[in-house]
């Protein structure tokens, strides 16, 4: 790892603690469905991926399509729970207000998803509303790695001279594919072994400004 310009960061389970919350979102609306839950045992192994991914997923392994509502019931059940539970991750609002270099947030998340848990968290103020971008919007989800690239035109860096803070695989598959400089924050999901050696492990967000 090398120093760097800019920083580039997911937002779920990054910057704001929502993974439990979108998971247990999805599992409670599916076992309420009627879904077996065998079927849903590796469901923390699909975070990181549009949930378009993970919805279709459930329905093939139960052998028909879910509702066409269920993703808007779902979203509707972790937007309450959101605005119940939600927290910032331990360190982010120090980050951002410390933070020197340009920066933004690249998610697979929808942009309305995105900025009601940054609001709820209190991390909102502290982007410029032109620094998040979504998948939703580029029209690419991550692992495929145009949305950071996206990202760095958007900033003006080369792609090589950006960080990237992630969590999840997808999202690290995406930044390395975009030649840039991969730091991921510990998480329950464990990286594949042939990823480990690519990247930057933190056990806390503020270890970010030690490298920068």
């Amino acid at each position: 790892m090398t120093s760097f310009d800019a920083v580039i960061f997911d937002c779920d389970g990054t910057l704001v603690d929502s993974e439990p919350i979108l998971l247990a979102a999805v599992e409670e609306q599916a076992l309420a469905l009627g879904v077996a839950p065998a079927l849903l045992a590796d469901l923390h192994d699909m975070k990181g991926q549009s949930m378009a991914l993970t919805l279709a997923t459930i329905g093939q392994r139960r052998g028909r399509p879910l509702p066409e509502d269920f993703e808007a019931t779902v979203r509707a059940r972790m937007a309450e729970t959101f605005k119940e539970r939600l927290q910032p991750m331990p360190g982010a609002q120090a980050l951002l207000r410390r933070l020197a270099l340009p920066f933004c947030v690249a998610t697979n998340g929808p942009r309305a998803k995105t900025e009601l848990t940054l609001s709820i968290t209190g991390l909102l103020p502290l982007l410029r509303p032109d620094r998040i971008f979504s998948a939703y919007d580029v029209g690419v989800f991550k692992p495929d790695p145009a949305l950071f690239l996206h990202a760095a035109r958007a900033l003006g860096v080369a792609p090589e001279r950006c960080a990237v803070v992630e969590d999840s695989t997808s999202g690290v598959r995406a930044g390395l594919a975009a030649g840039m400089q991969v730091h991921v924050l510990r998480s329950a999901q464990p990286l594949p072994t042939e990823l480990h050696a690519q990247v930057r492990h933190l056990e806390a967000l503020e270890e970010l400004l030690d490298a920068s």
